[in-house]
Order: C-alpha cells, then structure tokens, then sequence
C-alpha cells in the first residue's frame, strides 16, 4: 500500500488503512524503524525535514469506514467522542490532540453518511482551532451549510480535509510542529479504538484483526516523532500511554515477501505495480490485550 499524508485523509479513513495483510508496498517497509531507535525515550534529536517525511507517511489511504460498511457493520454512534468535553479541554496540548480525534469521529459521520451529526463535530471542531489560533483556516461556514444536505457528502469530505491541511500547514510553518503531531497522534488513537470496538463486534473478521495488528509499524513511527519533543510534559505522558499499547505490539511481528513489480493499466495509462505481500504474525491474545488497552487510553486522553 502506498502511503499518503495523514492530515489528507483524516478525515475519509480515521487514521489508518484496514486492509489485507497479503499486499504491501516498498514504502511500507522502507519506513519500518528500528527497535534500537523507537525505544529512545527522549535522548533521540530528529531533524524538522525527518519529522515532515514521517508524518507525511504515517497512515494509509485506504478508507477504514468503506471496509465497516463492506462487513456491514452497523454505525453506532456510542463509538464516538462526545462533543460535550470541548470545554474541559484547557491547553493547546489538549486541543491539538482532542482536534485529531474529532476530525477520525468526523470521517466515521461522513462515510456512514450520517449528516445530522457533523454539526456538533464541526462545532466542536471549529472551537478546539480557535483555540490554538489556526481557526482561521477551518471553513466552518461552508462546512455547515453543507450539512443542510445529505447529496453533498463528498463536498463535505473536501472541505473538511482542505481545512485540516491548512491547519497543519500554519502549525509547520510557524514553529509549532509539536501541536501537528499531537493532531496526528489523536487520529490515529482514535482510530485504533474504532478499528477495536468494530472487532469486538466482529470478532470472526480475520481481516479486521490483521489490519489492527499491522499498526504495530505505525505506532513506531508515532512514538518516534513524539519523543522529539518529549521534553513537553504533555507529550511525555501521551509517550508513556501509547507506551502501554506498544509493548504489546512488541509481541508482533510482519514478515515481507518480496514481489516483482508489475505493468498495470488504469486510465489509458501504464503505472508500475508493487506485488509485495506481507504477513503479521499474531496472538488472540495479544489481540484482545490490544483492544482493551487501546479503550483504557484512549478513554483517559479524551477526559
């Protein structure tokens, strides 16, 4: 699979691809980090245009909502963050992260297509910018008078990652890369806990458990660019939670099996096709410890 920007796809795909563990392309294992390195807990300097790569590849764009709705797996809207805690959320730390695992409940609202809800998520959405100054580039009036009409989805969908980008964008551009990644970390913890509530209701979906256990390469990646500002109180114990997740992700491992690339047509045009297929080797017990603790965090960081 080919890695796009997380801030693109917040939105559309709530933090990571849920995909099959038989293809994975070359990007996906040339960014696979060291345990060496991502056990560093502080003491690792990574340069700005290292952070930028690896935020730039830290999820997939394939559309974890369309595989829900593929497995048929009824939207419930118990799985999402309540809007309500908006105003207990004190610090731009907080309101940088608690910005990420809105925009992940607002890509679940959008592909289950359930508009009546965007409103408060927009709302709560357009408060939390306002707080750290970057409220500017969220185009809550467009956004809310979409809402108005379900034909406009994929509208929505557009605006809605125009704005999240220019949001990231300021923040990179004026020194502030700690809140960016604290947005990242936020979509993708919440959408680690979707992706666990769903498998507690589909327990039997082999695929769903594949895709979970192959976070283990995203999770690296994430603790690695936190640690690079973990001199921040906030974002040390955000390190010491997703710790308690990672540990168990230790247990896992993928294996690649190299592919030989491919001539493939789409549009009248020839594109080169990588036909590397990965396998994550796993327990029923890891995977259970791996959706209880990702609701124990991921309950204690939206509080």
């Amino acid at each position: 699979m080919r890695y796009k920007s997380l801030l693109v796809i917040a939105f559309v795909v709530l933090a990571f691809g849920l995909t099959s563990c038989t293809t994975c392309s070359r990007n996906n294992d040339a960014f696979v980090i060291p345990d060496s390195m991502s056990d560093n807990t502080g003491e690792l300097e990574v340069a700005p245009s290292v952070i930028a790569e690896m935020v730039d590849n830290i999820a997939s764009p394939i559309e974890m909502a369309s595989l829900m709705l593929s497995l048929k797996v009824p939207f419930s809207q118990k799985y999402l963050a309540s809007t309500k805690n908006v105003s207990t959320y004190n610090t731009s730390h907080e309101k940088a992260f608690n910005l990420g695992i809105f925009g992940c409940d607002l890509g679940y609202i959008n592909m289950y297509r359930r508009v009546s809800l965007v409103l408060d998520y927009i709302t709560a959405m357009k408060n939390l910018a306002d707080g750290i100054n970057v409220g500017q580039f969220f185009d809550f009036a467009t956004l809310k008078r979409l809402t108005t009409n379900t034909t406009n989805v994929d509208s929505l969908v557009y605006i809605s990652q125009q704005s999240f980008n220019r949001m990231d964008k300021y923040l990179q551009n004026n020194n502030r890369g700690n809140l960016s990644i604290l947005m990242v970390a936020g979509v993708w913890v919440e959408g680690l806990y979707l992706s666990c509530q769903f498998l507690k209701e589909r327990p039997n979906e082999k695929r769903l458990a594949e895709s979970i256990a192959e976070q283990k390469v995203m999770l690296d990646r994430l603790v690695l660019i936190l640690n690079n500002y973990g001199r921040e109180q906030y974002i040390a114990n955000l390190i010491a939670d997703l710790s308690t997740i990672k540990n168990i992700y230790d247990g896992i491992s993928i294996t690649i099996e190299v592919g030989e690339p491919k001539m493939e047509e789409r549009d009248g045009m020839l594109h080169i096709v990588q036909t590397d297929v990965s396998t994550v080797h796993y327990t029923e017990e890891q995977m259970q410890a791996i959706i209880t603790q990702s609701e124990v965090v991921r309950n204690k960081l939206i509080k």
